[in-house]
């Protein structure tokens, strides 16, 4: 049987609901999947954040002097301390403060129609503003979190050398000791609350990590592919300014191509799924993009790990998405061949460009 690479394959290419590739378990079928991110007992999520390519002994020692480290709080966390963490991030994200982002994610759209490439001159810092405003974050460098995000993605997720490791790791180390700075700070709204409620500065800090990239670097790559997919319909780009249509595609996208497309968990003990029998201690690669005929996306996870930002990232993508059509009726998709963004879990197009 051919081997498939982890890092571009296509759904086409897992002909089997279970399969062994590159010493992990890849798991295709939507019951398994969503069977298994059920069950945090069974499948312990202490993998999801873990370097998918081993650090190398000096990029682990840049580590070490950076302080670095990522203690369980939310995606790795299967302990008793997650619930309350949780509540604590959800907080930021209610339905009301999400809903009321709208009119600054609409602002921020118009400032940034005419441009020929709409990952960098759209999507590209878009979420990350309207997360850190939404954080209660101020006085941040666009740029170097982007810098610093984009970096983070490619080390731990990336299928990369020893050498690539070592250009990363300095911005994977100075993005963690920003964070325990803000922190010591008080800096921002976010990290006033994690103080309060009693969290340690190396918790916040892992916390951060993940939430500051996450929280965007994923929307971004959501507003990439649903923009680049869009204009390759023209009757559906003359129809996006109505709303409801917007909103029905973002959910189209990320059923079948959602840019978050694998996640990891591990099995706490033997297992059998869709009849092939996994052992104890076994990396699981699970596949979050779908086909038409399941009954709900998994774009955003399941149960208590379900992404807390999905009701933003639904938001975002659908007023990108109104606002661009809108305003650009005339808008072409230049080249259909970009170069891509192929990580274990992530995926996107790095540019759309565009004519007019």
């Amino acid at each position: 049987m051919p081997l498939v690479d982890l890092f571009t394959f296509t759904r086409a290419e897992l002909t089997e609901p279970v399969r062994f590739c590159d010493g992990r378990w890849v798991v295709s079928a939507y019951d398994d999947v969503r069977a298994i991110l059920a069950d945090p007992v069974t499948y312990l999520p202490d993998n999801a954040l873990t370097a998918v390519t081993p650090v190398a002994p000096a990029a682990l020692r840049s580590l070490v002097r950076a302080r670095f480290s990522l203690p369980p709080t939310l995606a790795n966390n299967g302990s008793e301390s997650h619930a309350g963490l949780r509540r604590l991030v959800a907080s930021f994200f209610t339905p009301v403060r999400v809903a009321a982002a709208e009119p600054r994610i609409r602002e921020l759209v118009l400032e940034r129609l005419g441009g020929t490439d709409l990952v960098r001159d759209l999507a590209w810092d878009l979420p990350a503003i309207v997360l850190m405003e939404l954080l209660g974050l101020e006085n941040v460098d666009i740029p170097t979190l982007k810098r610093w995000s984009t970096g983070s993605l490619e080390f731990f997720w990336g299928n990369i050398s020893t050498e690539r490791q070592l250009e990363l790791v300095d911005d994977v180390g100075d993005f963690h000791q920003w964070l325990i700075k803000r922190y010591h700070a008080r800096d921002g709204e976010l990290f006033h609350a994690l103080a309060d409620a009693g969290v340690s500065a190396e918790d916040s800090a892992g916390l951060c990590y993940f939430l500051l990239i996450a929280g965007q670097e994923t929307t971004t790559q959501l507003l990439s592919t649903a923009l680049r997919r869009a204009l390759q319909d023209r009757d559906l780009w003359a129809r996006l300014p109505d709303r409801d249509v917007a909103e029905s595609f973002v959910e189209d996208v990320l059923r079948t191509e959602t840019p978050v497309v694998t996640w990891r968990r591990l099995t706490a003990r033997e297992v059998v799924l869709s009849g092939t029998r996994i052992p104890q201690g076994a990396e699981l690669v699970l596949l979050l993009s779908g086909k038409e005929s399941d009954p709900k996306h998994l774009a955003f996870g399941y149960g208590r790990h379900f992404c807390l930002g999905a009701g933003l990232a639904r938001l975002e993508a659908a007023v990108t998405l109104q606002t661009v059509a809108a305003h650009e009726p005339s808008l072409h998709l230049l080249d259909d061949t970009p170069e891509w963004l192929n990580l274990l879990s992530f995926r996107a197009p790095k540019s759309v460009a565009v004519s007019r």
